[in-house]
This record gives C-alpha cells, structure tokens and sequence, in this order.
C-alpha cells in the first residue's frame, strides 16, 4: 500500500511538472483582440506564391497576391549584417538564389544584387512587405541566426513592426525569441512553432525531444501553438486541453483540410486557394 501511494504521488508530481513546463501564457487584452481577428482566418504561407515559383515565395508579388484574394499572410523575418530585417526564409541563398552564402553575412545592399528564383523580384525588407499587405493580418516567424544578435533581432524586428501600427502576432521554433517578446511586448499575441522532434533539424536529439513535446514553454508562455499538421505527442495533446489557441502549418490541398478547420482556430496554406475564413 505504501509502495502503491508513493508511485501515485511521484506520478503526480510528474504530471504538475509537465503541466507547468507546457502551460500556455495568458493573453493581454491587446493579444485577445488580435486572436480575434485571427481566428478562423487562412494565412498564406510565405505570401500567395507559386508551387513552380513563378510567383516567389516571400516576395512582394506574393504579398499583393494575398492581399487581393482577402488571405492573412505568414512571412519569415532574418537580420543582415549591416541590421536590416529582411524577409526571407532560408539561412543560405542555394535554393532560392542560386548563390552559396548566408543571409546573415551579407549586408542588405548585397543581398539586393540577387534575385528570387530567376525572375525579377528581389528580397524584401519586412517594411517594404508591410506596405504591400496593408491591413492584411500578418504571422511573423523570427528565424534567428546568431545567438548573440538574439536581442538585436527582436528589438529591431519589433521596431519596425511597431512604426507600421499593422495587426500581426509573432512566432518562432526559438523560444528564446518568443521569451523575448514575453518579457519585452507582454501586450503582443505570441506563439511558439513545433513540431515533431524528427522534424527538427539540425538540432541534438535530446533538444529536438525537448522542443518538440514543449518542454521550453516556460520560457515562452505562448498565445498559441503553431504546430506542424501531423501525430501530436501526449504534451502537444494536454497543451491544447490547458487551452492554448491553435494553429496547423502547413495545410496543402492533398490533406484532410475539413479536419484540420474542426480542429484549428487558424490556417496556415499553401498551393490551393479556399475561402478566407472558415470560422
């Protein structure tokens, strides 16, 4: 009997544990204002843009694209070197530029001199795509580079976010970022990117396992969980029970989207166009 209520107690004690480590945060009015306009809401990931790029990914075309058709947008924000914030979602230029160097090194005057996947466009500042979307509601991922710059980043980054007075919320897999902007914009809506710790690359395993079931969100105390459409570990599971807002990246035409409308409060999509609002 002894033995049986001591297994139950650490169990319990297991369990308080991963409740507080995985526990969402709890939204400003402001935060709950732009959850609101959010929900139920498909956000085009990484603009309106072409499976054949034709229309770039990340591109000012791609930004109007979304905005005419009535679509929020996801973008990805970096830091150049000379501290410009750029939107762009890869480290390096290989796949979209053709060009072996990191974004990160390069100052926004050189990253000028290349183009998007041969055609025209250029790689944007994140002002120059605020002015493209207007008031489209706007899901900025931070992608941070330099763990040194970390402070710089999101202080730049919310600067220029601040001056556009737009409706946007912030997300990255780092919760470091996200726990910079708990700190520093309580009133801003924050969430936290995951998914699968096989799906995140190149991190250690044991960081992968624990990002990947949320063990960081104490550092966080996201808004909402933006996590990959795919099996949800038991953490992702009780995260969304203790009432986190959810949000499904990224929704492609050849998935169950009516399952994932039931069971999110806000899309992330690419190639396909459905209606705007689902909710």
């Amino acid at each position: 009997m002894h033995l049986f209520l001591l297994i139950i107690g650490i169990l319990l004690g297991l369990l308080i544990v991963i409740i507080f480590c995985i526990a969402p945060g709890k939204m400003s009015a402001r935060a709950k204002e732009t959850a609101g306009i959010f929900y139920g809401l498909y956000c085009a990931h990484r603009g309106l843009h072409m499976e054949d790029q034709s229309i770039p990914e990340n591109s000012l075309s791609s930004f109007a694209a979304a905005r005419e058709a009535g679509y929020g947008v996801e973008l990805d924000v970096q830091m150049t070197k000379d501290e410009k914030i750029v939107v762009f979602h890869d480290y390096d230029l290989k796949r979209t530029c053709g060009i072996d160097k990191l974004v990160h090194d390069l100052t926004y005057a050189e990253l000028s001199e290349y183009t998007l996947f041969e055609t025209d466009e250029k790689i944007p500042l994140l002002s120059e795509a605020l002015d493209v979307l207007g008031d489209a509601p706007v899901v900025v991922e931070l992608k941070p580079t330099e763990r040194k710059r970390n402070k710089l980043f999101c202080e730049n980054t919310l600067d220029v976010l601040r001056k556009d007075g737009k409706i946007w919320c912030m997300e990255s897999f780092d919760p470091r970022i996200v726990g910079w902007f708990r700190k520093n914009a309580p009133d801003v809506l924050r969430g936290q990117l995951s998914s699968l710790p096989r799906f995140l690359e190149p991190l250690s395993r044991y960081t992968a396992l624990i990002l990947g079931n949320l063990l960081t969100n104490f550092i966080s105390r996201p808004h909402y969980l933006a996590f990959s459409n795919t099996y949800r570990p038991l953490t992702v599971k009780l995260c969304r029970f203790l009432g986190v807002m959810r949000i499904a990246w990224t929704i492609r035409p050849d998935q169950d989207i009516e399952r994932a409308e039931r069971e999110h409060d806000m899309i992330i999509f690419e190639y396909f166009t459905p209606s705007p609002r689902y909710k």
